[in-house]
C-alpha cells in the first residue's frame, strides 16, 4: 500500500475543466468568473470533485465544490452516475433533518458542458481522516488524536445516522426506493447481483463473492425491519470535522431505501477494512476506535433501536466493497496498471477477512 500507484480515475485534462467551468457559470450567474480551480488529489475513486471560488460582486456561494459524474472513458466504479438523485437526497436530508449537509446551488443535467452532468454545493472547510494513507497509520491528525477526541468524533458521528435514520420520514424519500420485487433488503441485495455482474460482465467471476452471495442467504434476518433512509456510505472518510465535530456530512451517490443496519454494518465494516491491513502490515493500529459493540450500543442508546442480525449485515457490507474492489482492480487492469492473476479473488484486497466472514469465523 506504501508503494503503489493510486489508481488512475479520469482521463480530463485539469486545465481544460477549468476553462469550461468559467464558461458555464457565466450562464449562471452573468459577470462571474472560476477562479483557483482545483482537482483534489484527495479526488475519490468514483465521482469526481473540484474545488474553486466564484469571483463576483454578490456570489451566493464564494468558496464551492463541484460533484461532477464519472468520466465515462475511464472505466467507470458504477454504471450509472445519477446526479439528479444525488442533488435531491442532499437537499431532502438538508431540509429533514439537523445533519450538517453542504448547501447544493445548482445542478446541471446536462452533460455538455463539462463532459457529464453535476451539481455545485457550498465548499466546506475542515478536515478529514484520510484513505490513504488510512487514518488507522501513524502520521495524520485523527492517529494522533487522545483517546477522548477519537471517541468524542466516534460519538458525533455515530449520532449523525441515528438523526437520519430517525428525521427522514420514507414517503420523504420514496424516490430513492430501489426497483424489483420484496422488502427493502431484498431488493437492496438484488441491486447488489445486478451490479457484480456487471463488474464481471467478459471477465473472470469471483468465487469467493459468489459464496458470500450464498452465505447471505443462510443468514437472511427473520425480520429485517422497516426501510429508512439510509446514507448508503456511511463513514467517517466521508465527513469534514471541525476539531473533532462533524461539519460537513458528504457522498450521498449509494443512498438508498433499506433497513438501518445496513448503514450501520458499512460504518463498522469499513473501519475494520482499515484496520485489518493496518494489523496485516504489523501496526496496531486503532483497535479501540468505532468497535463493533461500542456502535450498536450507542445507536441503541439514541434511537431505542437495538441493532439485530449484525453478523450478517457487516458480511453484505464487505461483499459490497469487494464488488467495488474487484472492479477498481479490473479497471486498473484496463488501464495496465496491474495484470489480472489466475486467481481473481486475490484482486479484492480485503479477501481473507471476506472468507473469514463468510467461513463464520472473522468475529471469533
Amino acid at each position: 500500500m506504501t508503494t503503489a500507484p493510486r489508481p488512475r480515475t479520469s482521463t480530463r485534462d485539469p486545465q481544460e475543466l477549468a476553462d469550461r467551468l468559467s464558461a458555464w457559470l457565466g450562464t449562471r450567474l452573468p459577470g462571474a468568473k472560476a477562479v483557483a480551480v482545483t482537482v483534489p488529489t484527495s479526488n475519490g475513486l468514483s465521482s469526481e470533485t473540484l474545488l474553486f471560488d466564484i469571483e463576483h460582486p454578490e456570489p451566493p456561494l464564494r468558496s464551492c465544490a463541484l460533484r461532477l459524474a464519472a468520466d465515462p472513458s475511464a472505466y467507470t466504479v458504477f454504471p450509472v452516475y445519477d446526479m439528479v438523485r444525488q442533488y435531491r437526497t442532499m437537499r431532502t436530508v438538508a431540509r429533514c433533518t439537523d445533519l450538517p449537509v453542504p448547501k447544493v446551488q445548482w445542478l446541471e443535467e446536462d452533460p455538455g458542458p463539462l463532459g457529464a452532468p453535476f451539481f455545485v454545493m457550498e465548499r466546506v472547510r475542515g478536515r478529514v481522516p484520510p484513505d490513504v494513507m488510512p487514518y488507522t497509520y501513524e502520521g495524520n491528525w485523527l492517529h494522533a488524536a487522545s483517546d477522548e477526541e477519537r471517541e468524542h468524533l466516534e460519538a458525533a458521528t455515530i449520532a449523525l445516522l441515528a438523526r437520519l435514520h430517525d428525521q427522514v420520514p420514507t414517503s420523504e424519500a420514496a424516490f430513492l426506493e430501489l426497483p424489483g420485487e420484496g422488502d427493502a433488503l431484498r431488493r437492496h441485495v438484488t441491486a447488489q447481483r445486478v451490479y457484480y455482474d456487471w463488474v464481471v460482465d467478459g471477465l473472470a467471476r469471483s468465487p469467493l463473492i459468489e459464496r458470500a452471495f450464498d452465505r447471505l442467504e443462510e443468514l437472511w434476518p427473520a425480520g429485517p425491519g422497516p426501510a429508512v433512509l439510509n446514507w448508503g456510505d456511511a463513514r467517517i472518510g466521508n465527513v469534514i470535522y471541525d476539531g473533532f465535530d462533524p461539519v460537513a456530512v458528504l457522498d450521498w451517490e449509494m443512498a438508498a431505501l433499506a433497513p438501518r443496519e445496513v448503514d450501520l454494518g458499512w460504518t463498522v465494516y469499513l473501519h475494520r477494512f482499515f484496520q485489518d491491513l493496518t494489523a496485516a502490515l504489523g501496526e496496531p493500529g486503532l483497535p479501540d476506535f468505532l468497535r463493533r459493540d461500542r456502535i450498536e450500543a450507542r445507536y441503541a442508546e439514541l434511537t431505542g433501536h437495538t441493532p439485530h442480525d449484525m453478523d450478517f449485515f457487516t458480511l453484505y457490507a464487505a461483499l459490497r466493497h469487494a464488488i467495488v474492489m474487484l472492479r477498481i482492480a479490473y479497471r486498473q487492469a484496463h488501464f495496465g496498471e496491474v495484470a489480472v492473476p489466475a486467481d481473481p479473488d486475490t484482486l479484492i484486497l480485503h479477501h481473507d477477512s471476506l472468507r473469514a466472514m463468510v467461513q463464520g469465523s472473522y468475529w471469533d
